[in-house]
């Protein structure tokens, strides 16, 4: 027989997550990606692509870099070209999201194009590196193949425990060590699923007016599973 939980309706509080230096949260599955990025002026080449799936920490590592480089962001590739021509060469500049569903591929073709003319210093993230279906001009393809990569892996065990307790402690939410070893185990491999699973543990905790337990827990990871499916 399903238990009749008390409910309120949830004063949802905007909280702001941290991407100081000192929170991203290196582990194997990110620091050959965190080297690469960091070592800024000294990388391979002087425009680099930052890969990893939704999630995995590529805005954070993005705008580390941003602030040590002292650069712009840009919204698009269109305005990432009019940012570079109105500065003098050598600017650096951040463009997220490459690959994008609706993403200008000429515009962006321009802008490597014109970030090599102008000797600028260029931070472009995808959720992939260039495969046979993205990107779909050829010319753009060839461009983005020969950029050095700094790749986000899937993340392991310690890295999903590890944000965990970031996005927890970004909420101000106090967990015992069992129940944060419990979800770790049971929630999928995704940062991004880790990130969403902590907003919905959040909602669910300030719902029934009760702290993250495991049976708290265990409800809130059976309805996203069930939410999946």
């Amino acid at each position: 027989m399903a238990r009749d939980i008390p409910r309120q309706i949830p004063l949802v509080l905007p909280h702001d997550p941290r991407f100081g230096v000192e929170d991203f949260l290196v582990t194997p599955a990110n620091a050959a990606a965190h080297a690469i990025v960091t070592s800024w002026p000294r990388w391979p080449d002087r425009s680099l692509l930052l890969v990893g799936a939704g999630g995995a920490g590529k805005s954070h590592l993005a705008e580390i870099w941003r602030v040590a480089s002292g650069a712009a962001a840009a919204a698009s590739a269109e305005d990432a070209i009019n940012r570079l021509r109105a500065e003098a060469d050598d600017a650096a500049l951040l463009l997220d999201d490459v690959d994008r569903d609706g993403a200008d591929e000429n515009a962006l073709f321009h802008l490597l194009n014109l970030a090599r003319e102008r000797a600028a210093r260029l931070l472009l993230t995808a959720r992939q590196a260039p495969t046979l279906l993205w990107p779909t001009l050829p010319d753009l393809a060839s461009r983005l193949r020969a950029l050095p990569v700094a790749r986000l892996e899937e993340p392991d065990d310690e890295t999903v425990r590890a944000v965990l307790l970031k996005l927890l402690d970004d909420r101000q939410l106090k967990v015992e060590a069992g129940v944060i070893d419990y979800v770790a185990r049971q929630c999928d491999r995704s940062l991004g699923a880790v990130r969403e699973l902590v907003e919905a543990l959040d909602r669910e905790s300030l719902a029934r007016g009760r702290s993250i337990g495991r049976g708290l827990a265990g409800d809130v990871l059976h309805r996203l599973r069930g939410d999946d499916d």
